[in-house]
């Protein structure tokens, strides 16, 4: 009896082992719906900055100022910002993958109907609505992910996520300029049309199906705070940059009445019992601390890659496409580090793979600090590496920390959180950086090319200072996940 006893017990534990052991390894089909998500996640972000370098060309050829053109980019970035709040119901609501799917036909459409715009009124008209369609493509697509990785594989499952996170504002201007001076600006928008059909046909076979749940009704009163008071935020902040001034009311207002009704979502969602995002989240010390990262590692990462390629472009008169190519490099350290990251997350937790990873970025950024206007290429280059590969293992731990820390039914609602706070980190960081260099440049006299490597350094040290700051609560955050993997039941 006894040696019945000891072989089932030894039976059981092999059982469990075998479990645990799979529970952890990434199987192929995540692997595949990784990949169909990577697609809508690349188009969504690739388009935030391939317009960008159009934006004279559209003002000659559809007749328009400039002023009104600026809103084909503005448009889709605030159009963006709207829909991300509404991710976590509407997936709830209609199935996660219907969404997704519905949102990159919308997409698709949207992009070849852009293409064809006679006028720059229904050319903006029909950016706001790729803007929606691509704010519901992002954290629909990781919804999906968290549900099918588990909290043991979310760390490598994330990492292949964040390619395109960090790689579309890279190639964004490249590509944008060479689509036009070799096809036409239809094609900034063309372009997402074969990546909408691989991803739709890949996405019907293999994207796991969710059926529709209850939801609820529909929280309105939320969804008219948030959906204004962030795309106000995202406006102002984006004024603010253009301006070159925290003090402009044509920015600072917008911003401050973005942040009102925040807060006054904020107060609305506490007290009711079905908000259209739970912030009770925060009561979770080890997601709070997350969501802090996730916030200032996006005001100190991405917004610093506005900088470096206006010194290409400034100071050594390098033409848009050299610039882009100038920064591969970055790009480059970052798709060497992911896997890392990804790795590392779930073997150690997310806290110190960002903190080394913040620890060398900022030894790829002090150089940057002391840019002069005649620096070896080859030699920057070299740095980028070593910059792209920290801020590789810094992007996304803190997000696959985030997901590790709750409950399964709470990721429709953590999910736009954490896109709202990298989003909104990354535009209040490139705000920051860009009113500090405009700033600095002003007062050095006549724009030489050595007094704009001067002031192209100096702002580099406050990306230096910023991405210090990151740290704080990236430490908070290894604290807390510490104490919740020691005081939460396997």
């Amino acid at each position: 009896m006894g040696s019945i006893s000891a072989g089932a017990v030894a039976a059981g534990s092999s059982g469990r082992a075998a479990a645990a052991a799979d529970d952890s390894r990434v199987t192929l089909d995540i692997w595949l719906v990784a990949g169909v998500i990577v697609v809508g996640a690349f188009m969504s972000t690739l388009t935030t900055t391939i317009v960008n370098t159009a934006l004279g060309t559209l003002s000659v050829k559809l007749g328009a100022a400039m002023n009104t053109v600026q809103w084909v980019a503005t448009g889709y970035l605030i159009a963006l910002a709207a829909a991300i709040p509404l991710s976590g119901w509407a997936a709830k609501r209609f199935g996660a993958n219907r969404l997704w799917l519905g949102a990159l036909v919308v997409f698709s459409l949207s992009s070849v109907a852009c293409a064809a715009a006679g006028s720059i009124h229904l050319l903006i008209g029909l950016r706001l609505l790729q803007g929606l369609a691509g704010g519901l493509l992002v954290p629909t697509g990781q919804m999906m992910l968290a549900a099918v990785a588990g909290p043991k594989r979310m760390g490598r499952v994330m990492s292949i996520v964040g390619i395109p996170v960090v790689l579309a504002p890279v190639l964004g201007p490249s590509l944008g300029a060479l689509l036009l001076e070799h096809l036409g600006w239809q094609w900034l928008f063309l372009v997402n049309v074969p990546f909408g059909l691989v991803g739709l046909l890949a996405g019907l076979k293999l994207l796991p199906r969710s059926g529709a749940q209850d939801a609820g009704r529909l929280d309105v009163l939320g969804t008219l705070l948030v959906a204004a008071g962030l795309p106000l935020v995202t406006y102002g902040v984006a004024e603010t940059a253009h301006l070159g001034s925290f003090t402009d009311p044509a920015g600072l207002l917008p911003t401050l009445a973005g942040v009102l009704l925040l807060a006054l979502f904020t107060r609305h969602a506490l007290r009711s019992p079905r908000p259209l995002l739970d912030l009770r989240l925060f009561r979770n010390t080890a997601f709070t601390s997350a969501c802090v990262s996730t916030f200032c590692l996006g005001a100190a990462l991405f917004g610093a890659l506005i900088v470096l390629p206006l010194y290409y472009l400034r100071v050594r008169h390098e033409g848009i496409v050299t610039a882009g190519l100038l920064m591969a490099p970055q790009g480059l350290g970052t798709v060497l580090a992911l896997p890392l990251s990804g790795r590392l997350t779930d073997r150690i937790g997310g806290g110190p793979v960002i903190l080394g990873g913040l620890a060398v970025a900022l030894l790829g950024t002090v150089p940057l600090a002391l840019l002069g206007s005649g620096d070896d290429l080859r030699y920057l280059s070299v740095v980028l590496v070593v910059r792209g590969f920290g801020i590789g293992l810094a992007t996304m731990p803190a997000m696959s920390t985030a997901y590790s820390v709750i409950e399964r039914q709470q990721i429709q609602h953590a999910t736009p959180l954490l896109n709202m706070l990298q989003r909104v980190g990354g535009s209040f960081g490139t705000a920051i950086l860009t009113v500090v260099f405009q700033h600095h440049a002003a007062g050095l006299g006549a724009p030489t090319p050595a007094h704009l490597a001067d002031a192209f350094g100096y702002t580099h040290w406050w990306v230096v200072a910023v991405t210090a700051i990151a740290a704080i609560p990236t430490a908070l955050l290894t604290l807390a996940h510490r104490k919740h993997r020691t005081t939460t039941p396997a």
